[in-house]
C-alpha cells in the first residue's frame, strides 16, 4: 500500500509544478473538443473531493460502497463547479484535497475489503487507490505533452 500511495501522492508534485508554467497555457484546450489543463486539474480535485467525502468514510469490512455516478454527468458537473475559480486556487483545492485523500485513506486497514455499488468484486483501499491512480497517469500524460512543448 505504502507505494501506491507514495505514486498517488507523486500526482501532487506533478500539479504543484503547474504553478509555474504560463497561464496562458493552462487554460487552452489541450485539443479540439478537449479539456484545458485547468479542468483536467479541477477534474482531478472533483473525484478526490468525492472519493474522500462520499466513499473512503465508508470503507469498513463487508461494506458496499456507493455506486460511482456517471461519470460523463459527474464529469460535467466538475466543470461547472470550478467555472468561476483561478487557476490557483484550482491547483491549491487539488493539492490540499489530494493530500487529505491520502491521509483519510492510509488510515483504512489494509485487510478490510468491500464492494461498490453492484459488483461483486471486492476491493481493498490499496485497490481502490489503483484505479485512481491510472486515472492520474491517463491524465498527467494529457498535461505533460502541453508543458513539455
Amino acid at each position: 500500500m505504502k507505494k501506491i500511495l507514495k505514486e498517488f501522492e507523486e500526482t501532487l508534485d506533478a500539479i504543484k509544478k503547474l504553478k509555474d508554467v504560463n497561464e496562458d497555457k493552462l487554460i487552452e484546450p489541450i485539443s479540439e473538443e478537449k479539456w484545458s489543463i485547468r479542468e483536467i486539474v479541477g477534474h482531478l480535485f472533483y473525484w478526490d473531493k468525492y472519493n474522500l467525502e462520499k466513499m473512503v468514510p465508508l470503507m469498513v469490512s463487508g461494506a458496499n460502497l456507493p455506486q460511482f455516478p456517471d461519470h460523463d454527468q459527474y464529469n460535467k458537473e466538475s466543470i461547472l463547479y470550478l467555472k468561476d475559480n483561478t487557476v490557483e486556487s484550482i491547483i491549491d483545492a487539488f493539492i490540499e484535497t489530494r493530500k487529505e485523500l491520502i491521509e483519510n485513506i492510509s488510515k483504512v486497514e489494509e485487510d478490510i475489503r468491500f464492494t461498490i455499488g453492484k459488483g461483486k468484486r471486492q476491493f481493498s483501499s490499496e485497490s481502490f487507490i489503483k484505479m485512481f491512480l491510472e486515472h492520474d497517469v491517463h491524465h498527467l500524460q494529457q498535461i505533460n505533452r502541453i508543458i513539455n512543448n
